[in-house]
């Protein structure tokens, strides 16, 4: 079977080729890949967004056109700038296009900062963030120790930096020195230095490698883009989390560079850190000379001084033997007196207790007399004291015998609220409260408890009692074994009153 062709479909004799989707899709892919292999373009950053995967996706943009890019995650661990908006860049790459969105894109395999305006722009922008943030509050600078016993120092270990560290160090005053080799510049510098601080951070005093008393981060002169390193955040939060006090020696005198703001000291150049770090051991001893021989002088003059005070007090004290023999002299005569008056102050109390003695009366005689008073006036009372007595006698009884009505009340009551209470806890033991809580009790014939299975004979009648009534059963069956499960489920009288089978 045959078609007609449509009259609106192309002429047979037409040359122009036909392509599916796909297929020009990958030929524009080809086209685009072979005549921009590599390319170097500027512009600023846009959209920048970092994927779960890794990848980093941005656009860049001038004042006419934008340009799509994506960095694949293997790429851009390498990277020497971190992505920002609004960074201007210059980015090396291929052209690429992705075919599912009919887009073109810049895979991108390198990126720097376009020009230095561009990297002292982002030097501002991240100084004013991290001021704002306190790491360069002056409340935050600590004191370096006057003279350290191990000193730390971050640093590339190939260097003429650590050289000429070490070799100011022996001219002031030799120190243990414990140097943290890094790179400082180039991709992984920033990261190796501030693990290098932290590092220098976690050491434990006493430990196996000493911790340091201070810190020295230190490089060489260079351009902006070589000290770069030095500006990275994660250097300059790591300087200012050091519990270490730091001396930045980043660069010549003119260098200036962000860890500068966070270091406690900064140093003109790492000569000078380490001049800073410790001091001159020859002016420390000649110091320390002088300072002896002046506490000599002055412990000289304080003993002089004393030796002659305490010559000028003792002119004016009195010879002592002198003094001796007059005291002795006023005790004998204290010693006089004092026997003198105590044979006067005898005789005194002897003749007033003479005295005393003939004005007191004789026992006998005041005995009688008080006798004589008491019979008269037991005679005169003995009526109303007899009236009194019966008076408060017959009260207490009284008394007494309310208080005796009032006690067996309370007795009364106690004795029947205890009653009450042993009733109420006989009737929560009583087996009638366990058949109301789903339990039966069975009963053979003779009206005994049967508690074990052994005792259901077959053919003996039963009598099982509910908490509501009590109903007869029959045993048709054996026992079960002792070792066998039971089935408990509650039994109750069908609606016609029978009981059924029990087995």
């Amino acid at each position: 079977m045959t078609t007609q062709a449509s009259p609106d479909a192309a002429p047979a004799g037409s040359n122009l080729p036909e392509f599916s989707v796909s297929e020009l899709s990958r030929a524009l892919k080809r086209a685009v890949e072979d005549n921009f292999g590599r390319v170097r373009v500027r512009g600023e950053i846009s959209g920048f967004k970092r994927a779960a995967s890794g990848h980093l996706y941005l656009s860049l943009k001038d004042s006419e056109a934008v340009l799509d890019a994506v960095c694949w995650r293997g790429t851009s661990g390498r990277l020497g700038v971190k992505p920002e908006d609004g960074m201007e860049v210059i980015c090396t790459g291929r052209l690429t296009t992705y075919m599912e969105r009919s887009r073109y894109q810049l895979v991108i395999e390198q990126m720097e900062l376009a020009g230095q305006g561009a990297l002292l722009k982002l030097l501002e922008d991240r100084r004013k963030k991290l001021a704002a943030e306190g790491l360069f509050d002056p409340d935050r600078k600590k004191k370096l120790p006057y003279l350290p016993d191990v000193i730390g120092v971050v640093t590339s270990p190939t260097g003429a930096v650590i050289r000429d560290i070490l070799h100011r160090l022996d001219d002031r005053f030799p120190r243990h020195v414990l140097i943290w080799p890094v790179l400082v510049q180039g991709e992984g510098a920033a990261e190796q230095i501030a693990d290098a601080i932290a590092g220098f951070n976690r050491l434990e005093r006493g430990g196996a490698v000493p911790r340091p008393d201070v810190l020295i981060v230190a490089r060489g002169g260079g351009s902006l883009e070589d000290l770069w390193a030095f500006n990275e955040e994660i250097v300059v939060r790591a300087a200012a989390a050091s519990l270490i006090p730091l001396i930045s020696a980043v660069g010549h005198e003119t260098d200036t560079t962000l860890i500068d703001f966070a270091a406690d000291v900064r140093a003109p150049t790492p000569t000078a850190a380490a001049e800073m770090a410790v001091p001159v051991r020859a002016e420390l001893l000649e110091q320390i000379l002088e300072l002896q021989a002046r506490m000599t002088a002055g412990a000289g003059r304080q003993v002089a001084d004393r030796r002659e005070r305490v010559a000028d007090l003792a002119r004016g004290l009195p010879r002592p033997r002198q003094a001796i023999e007059e005291c002795a002299q006023r005790l004998d005569s204290w010693v006089e007196r004092l026997g003198n008056a105590a044979r006067k102050l005898v005789a005194e109390r002897r003749q007033r207790v003479a005295e005393q003695w003939a004005a007191v009366p004789r026992p006998s005689a005041m005995l009688g007399r008080r006798a004589d008073t008491a019979g008269a006036v037991f005679v005169r009372l003995r009526p109303e004291l007899i009236a009194r007595r019966m008076e408060d006698g017959g009260a207490r009884a009284g008394d007494l015998g309310a208080r005796l009505m009032a006690a067996a009340k309370r007795a009364l009551t106690q004795a029947r609220q205890r009653f009450d209470a042993l009733g109420g806890l006989l009737e929560s033991y009583s087996y009638q409260r366990v058949l109301e809580r789903g339990f039966a009790l069975v009963r053979d014939a003779a009206g005994q408890p049967v508690t074990a299975a052994a005792g259901a004979l077959p053919g003996a009648r039963l009598g099982i009692r509910f908490h509501d009534g009590e109903v007869a059963a029959t045993v048709t069956g054996a026992p079960a074994h002792a070792s066998a499960p039971v089935s408990k489920r509650k039994r109750g009288p069908d609606s016609s009153g029978s009981q059924g089978s029990l087995l």
